[in-house]
Protein backbone atom coordinates (compact mmCIF):
# COMPACT_ATOMS: atom_id res chain seq x y z
CA UNK A 1 0.00 0.00 0.00
CA UNK A 2 1.16 3.54 -0.86
CA UNK A 3 0.67 6.16 1.96
CA UNK A 4 -0.88 8.40 -0.54
CA UNK A 5 -3.80 6.06 -0.47
CA UNK A 6 -4.46 5.50 3.21
CA UNK A 7 -7.21 9.04 2.50
CA UNK A 8 -9.22 6.77 -0.35
CA UNK A 9 -9.11 3.87 2.29
CA UNK A 10 -10.31 5.12 4.76
CA UNK A 11 -13.03 7.09 2.60
CA UNK A 12 -14.21 3.59 1.08
CA UNK A 13 -14.27 2.22 4.56
CA UNK A 14 -16.40 5.24 5.83
CA UNK A 15 -19.01 5.34 2.63
CA UNK A 16 -19.83 1.60 2.96
CA UNK A 17 -20.58 2.12 6.66
CA UNK A 18 -22.61 5.14 6.18
CA UNK A 19 -24.10 3.34 3.13
CA UNK A 20 -25.16 0.34 5.56
CA UNK A 21 -26.32 2.58 8.38
CA UNK A 22 -28.38 4.63 6.01
CA UNK A 23 -30.24 2.02 3.98
CA UNK A 24 -30.49 -1.48 6.23
CA UNK A 25 -30.60 -5.08 4.62
CA UNK A 26 -29.51 -5.83 1.12
CA UNK A 27 -29.48 -1.81 -0.26
CA UNK A 28 -27.25 -0.71 2.24
CA UNK A 29 -24.83 -3.35 1.64
CA UNK A 30 -25.27 -3.25 -2.50
CA UNK A 31 -24.73 1.07 -1.51
CA UNK A 32 -21.65 -0.28 0.43
CA UNK A 33 -20.72 -2.15 -3.17
CA UNK A 34 -21.87 0.94 -4.87
CA UNK A 35 -19.39 3.43 -2.96
CA UNK A 36 -16.57 1.05 -3.07
CA UNK A 37 -16.78 0.62 -7.08
CA UNK A 38 -17.02 4.73 -7.26
CA UNK A 39 -14.39 5.53 -5.13
CA UNK A 40 -12.31 3.07 -7.26
CA UNK A 41 -13.51 4.44 -10.32
CA UNK A 42 -12.51 8.37 -9.06
CA UNK A 43 -9.23 7.73 -7.80
CA UNK A 44 -8.45 5.80 -11.76
CA UNK A 45 -9.77 8.35 -13.25
CA UNK A 46 -8.21 11.00 -11.04
CA UNK A 47 -4.58 9.15 -11.57
CA UNK A 48 -5.15 8.29 -15.46
CA UNK A 49 -7.95 9.75 -17.30
CA UNK A 50 -9.48 6.89 -17.73
CA UNK A 51 -12.43 4.92 -16.36
CA UNK A 52 -12.36 1.25 -16.77
CA UNK A 53 -14.68 -1.11 -18.59
CA UNK A 54 -14.51 -3.76 -15.41
CA UNK A 55 -15.48 -1.36 -12.76
CA UNK A 56 -18.48 0.38 -15.30
CA UNK A 57 -19.44 -3.19 -15.53
CA UNK A 58 -19.52 -3.74 -12.06
CA UNK A 59 -21.12 -0.91 -11.11
CA UNK A 60 -23.83 -1.27 -13.80
CA UNK A 61 -24.53 -5.17 -12.28
CA UNK A 62 -24.86 -3.74 -8.75
CA UNK A 63 -27.72 -1.54 -10.10
CA UNK A 64 -29.19 -3.98 -12.00
CA UNK A 65 -29.42 -6.09 -8.87
CA UNK A 66 -30.10 -2.97 -6.64
CA UNK A 67 -32.92 -2.71 -8.87
CA UNK A 68 -34.02 -6.55 -9.03
CA UNK A 69 -33.84 -7.19 -5.48
CA UNK A 70 -35.56 -3.88 -4.30
CA UNK A 71 -37.60 -2.18 -7.17
CA UNK A 72 -40.74 -1.36 -7.04
CA UNK A 73 -43.51 -4.15 -8.73
CA UNK A 74 -42.56 -6.82 -10.55
CA UNK A 75 -38.42 -8.10 -10.98
CA UNK A 76 -38.72 -7.39 -14.78
CA UNK A 77 -40.58 -4.03 -14.42
CA UNK A 78 -38.20 -3.12 -12.05
CA UNK A 79 -35.15 -4.21 -14.22
CA UNK A 80 -36.54 -2.58 -16.96
CA UNK A 81 -36.80 0.71 -15.41
CA UNK A 82 -33.33 0.57 -14.25
CA UNK A 83 -32.00 -0.44 -18.12
CA UNK A 84 -34.39 2.20 -19.43
CA UNK A 85 -33.04 5.16 -17.31
CA UNK A 86 -29.69 4.00 -17.76
CA UNK A 87 -29.78 3.94 -21.76
CA UNK A 88 -31.35 7.32 -21.94
CA UNK A 89 -28.76 8.97 -19.51
CA UNK A 90 -25.86 6.89 -21.38
CA UNK A 91 -27.47 8.58 -24.11
CA UNK A 92 -27.57 11.63 -23.62
CA UNK A 93 -24.14 11.95 -22.49
CA UNK A 94 -23.07 10.06 -25.79
CA UNK A 95 -25.18 13.16 -27.74
CA UNK A 96 -23.60 15.64 -25.64
CA UNK A 97 -20.49 14.14 -26.84
CA UNK A 98 -20.90 13.92 -30.30
CA UNK A 99 -21.78 17.45 -30.25
CA UNK A 100 -19.31 19.12 -28.57
CA UNK A 101 -16.96 16.82 -30.94
CA UNK A 102 -18.63 18.53 -33.82
CA UNK A 103 -18.67 22.10 -32.90
CA UNK A 104 -15.04 21.99 -30.66
CA UNK A 105 -13.14 19.29 -33.18
CA UNK A 106 -12.20 17.25 -30.48
CA UNK A 107 -13.31 14.75 -27.09
CA UNK A 108 -14.80 16.41 -24.80
CA UNK A 109 -16.25 13.35 -22.77
CA UNK A 110 -14.82 10.23 -22.75
CA UNK A 111 -16.60 6.91 -23.63
CA UNK A 112 -15.44 6.39 -19.92
CA UNK A 113 -17.88 8.56 -18.74
CA UNK A 114 -20.75 8.00 -21.22
CA UNK A 115 -20.40 4.28 -19.41
CA UNK A 116 -20.40 5.59 -16.24
CA UNK A 117 -23.76 7.50 -17.10
CA UNK A 118 -25.66 3.77 -17.43
CA UNK A 119 -24.20 3.06 -14.37
CA UNK A 120 -26.10 6.37 -12.86
CA UNK A 121 -28.87 5.60 -14.63
CA UNK A 122 -29.24 1.66 -13.27
CA UNK A 123 -29.18 3.09 -9.97
CA UNK A 124 -30.88 6.42 -9.63
CA UNK A 125 -34.30 7.48 -10.39
CA UNK A 126 -35.48 10.35 -12.82
CA UNK A 127 -35.27 12.74 -9.69
CA UNK A 128 -31.63 11.56 -8.76
CA UNK A 129 -30.33 11.70 -11.93
CA UNK A 130 -30.04 15.31 -11.87
CA UNK A 131 -28.94 16.30 -8.82
CA UNK A 132 -25.93 13.70 -8.90
CA UNK A 133 -24.99 15.30 -12.27
CA UNK A 134 -24.97 19.02 -10.99
CA UNK A 135 -23.38 17.60 -7.55
CA UNK A 136 -20.53 16.48 -10.04
CA UNK A 137 -20.18 19.54 -12.58
CA UNK A 138 -20.66 22.26 -9.18
CA UNK A 139 -17.71 20.35 -7.68
CA UNK A 140 -14.93 19.79 -10.98
CA UNK A 141 -16.20 23.97 -11.45
CA UNK A 142 -15.35 24.76 -7.60
CA UNK A 143 -12.06 22.30 -7.81
CA UNK A 144 -11.02 24.25 -11.17
CA UNK A 145 -11.67 27.80 -10.00
CA UNK A 146 -9.98 27.15 -6.84
CA UNK A 147 -7.16 25.76 -8.86
CA UNK A 148 -7.08 28.93 -11.39
CA UNK A 149 -8.24 32.11 -8.72
CA UNK A 150 -6.21 30.71 -5.34
CA UNK A 151 -3.53 28.81 -6.08
CA UNK A 152 -2.53 30.52 -9.47
CA UNK A 153 -2.17 27.32 -12.06
CA UNK A 154 -3.58 28.03 -15.49
CA UNK A 155 -7.26 26.50 -16.34
CA UNK A 156 -7.47 26.97 -20.19
CA UNK A 157 -10.13 25.73 -22.85
CA UNK A 158 -7.81 22.70 -23.58
CA UNK A 159 -7.37 21.91 -19.38
CA UNK A 160 -8.71 18.26 -19.16
CA UNK A 161 -10.91 17.07 -16.67
CA UNK A 162 -11.06 13.88 -15.18
CA UNK A 163 -15.28 13.93 -15.29
CA UNK A 164 -15.08 10.59 -13.69
CA UNK A 165 -13.46 12.16 -10.35
CA UNK A 166 -16.66 13.96 -9.86
CA UNK A 167 -19.20 12.18 -11.54
CA UNK A 168 -18.63 8.92 -9.62
CA UNK A 169 -18.66 10.16 -6.15
CA UNK A 170 -21.59 12.46 -7.03
CA UNK A 171 -23.73 9.32 -7.90
CA UNK A 172 -23.21 7.14 -4.57
CA UNK A 173 -24.24 10.64 -3.20
CA UNK A 174 -27.05 10.81 -5.42
CA UNK A 175 -28.21 7.14 -4.14
CA UNK A 176 -27.52 8.28 -0.72
CA UNK A 177 -30.05 10.81 -1.28
CA UNK A 178 -32.32 8.78 -2.60
CA UNK A 179 -32.28 6.28 -0.05
CA UNK A 180 -32.67 8.72 2.86
CA UNK A 181 -34.62 12.06 1.60
CA UNK A 182 -35.61 11.73 -2.31
CA UNK A 183 -38.77 10.36 -2.82
CA UNK A 184 -38.58 7.48 -5.12
CA UNK A 185 -40.18 7.33 -8.52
Amino acid sequence: MVKADAPIIAAGAAAAAASIVVAPGVAGWLGAGLALVMLAIAAIDARRFIIPDSLNVAGLALGLLHAAALGEGSMMGALCAAALRGGALALMFFTLRTLYLRLRGRQGIGLGDVKLAAVAGAWLGWIAMPIAIEIAALSALAVYATRHFILRQPVRATTRLPFGLFFAPAIWLGWLLQATVLPTN
